[in-house]
């Protein structure tokens, strides 16, 4: 298999189309459009289905740029590498993060990264959703409790966990009365279950306010609206400082943010930075760590 022509099919498409790929690659249209017909001619199968306006991947293109992608990618960054004398973090770095992590701490993380390591190419985007790291090019993806998937390594950076908090001036109840509650979303039941010092207890609550941001959530609280739970991370200098208080921890799972990415084989230069850079911004991984990073 003509290897160049391989490289020339993985650039289309990966870019979605002749057009786009060419004008990434500074090289012609035509050039390219040729190589990838050659190569189905070599192979005898049909690699993209060509429409007026749009060029989509068949089933064995879809196959074969998940197989070779990464692999013509290894191959480019060690020769990068060895050409240049060793592993220096250099070229396009990719990574998508949840909306929460960004907001309060990613642009900083970006930041000394990125002065740290001039000749890498960061690039974040923020989603919530699980990304196809492969069919959408990116190096990293930051997760919260993903699932498992086979395809995909890492290890957890950070853990957190969520409490039921209010403002000073709001009493918890002595009763079964349902308090005032800021909630995210849509749903959220009707009652928290969380834990004390030697005790299990219920904490009924009625959504006087639903928002679509933990930030606003917090926000709202810290104006008196309702009780909320929010990660112990996003209210520590509240608490420390009174103007919040904790009325128990939520009864369910931690909260885990996992770092993840294809293969440890042939990890790139630029991608074992960034996870040393996880690692030195938060050695233990705690809440108390976070709400530091964040509160400086």
């Amino acid at each position: 298999m003509d290897l160049l022509a391989l490289a020339d099919f993985n650039l289309v498409a990966r870019h979605g189309g002749f057009g786009r790929a060419a004008r990434a690659a500074g090289r012609p249209k035509a050039t390219l459009s040729r190589r990838v017909a050659e190569l189905e001619g070599a192979l005898a199968l049909r690699l993209f289905e060509r429409g007026a306006r749009t060029l989509k991947l068949t089933e064995e293109g879809r196959a074969l740029h998940e197989r070779t992608g990464m692999l013509l990618a290894e191959l480019d960054e060690t020769a990068a590498a060895i050409s240049s004398g060793g592993a220096r973090p250099r070229g396009r770095l990719r990574v998508s993060a949840p909306l929460l992590f960004s907001q309060v701490a990613m642009g900083r993380l970006a930041a000394e990264f990125a002065l740290r390591h001039p000749e890498v190419r960061l690039e974040v985007t923020t989603e919530d959703r699980a990304v196809d790291m492969v069919e959408e090019g990116y190096d990293l993806v930051i997760r919260v409790n993903p699932e498992a998937n086979e395809g995909l390594v890492g290890r957890v950076f950070l853990r957190d966990r969520m409490i039921v908090v209010a403002s000073s001036g709001m009493a918890r109840p002595a009763t079964d009365s349902a308090v005032p509650a800021v909630v995210r979303g849509a749903g959220g039941g009707d009652a928290w279950q969380v834990r004390e010092p030697g005790a299990r207890s219920r904490i009924p609550f009625e959504p006087t306010l639903r928002l679509s941001s933990v930030i606003m959530v917090r926000d709202a609280v810290r104006a008196g609206a309702g009780a909320a739970s929010l990660p112990i991370s996003l209210v520590s200098h509240d608490l420390a400082a009174g103007t919040l208080v904790h009325w128990g921890d939520i009864d369910g799972p931690e909260i885990a943010l996992w770092v993840l990415y294809p293969s440890r084989r042939l990890l790139s230069a630029r991608v074992s930075a960034f996870l040393d850079h996880l690692k030195q911004a938060f050695p233990q991984g705690t809440p108390d760590e976070l709400a530091a990073y964040v509160g400086t």
